[in-house]
């Protein structure tokens, strides 16, 4: 279960997949992945994780409360 924390790009994309995301695809600027009608920008891969601000505006935006990723 992952904690509300800095995370790893490879496995946010592991989890969104778990909750039912398909992708990455190739944007624009930003790979991106879909769920339904919802389209979600990734960040750019680079060497350090995703800090607690990014991944709380990637789930607000994703629609997934905090509750509901712990539990993955």
């Amino acid at each position: 279960m992952p904690h509300f924390g800095p995370i790893k790009r490879r496995k946010l994309i592991r989890y969104l997949r778990e909750l039912g995301f398909e992708g990455p695809y190739a944007g624009g600027k930003h790979e991106y992945m879909v769920k339904e009608e919802l389209r979600l920008a990734l960040p750019n891969p680079h060497q350090s994780d995703i800090g607690r601000g990014l991944l709380a505006r990637i789930l607000r935006q994703a629609g997934i409360d905090r509750d509901e990723w712990e539990q993955l």
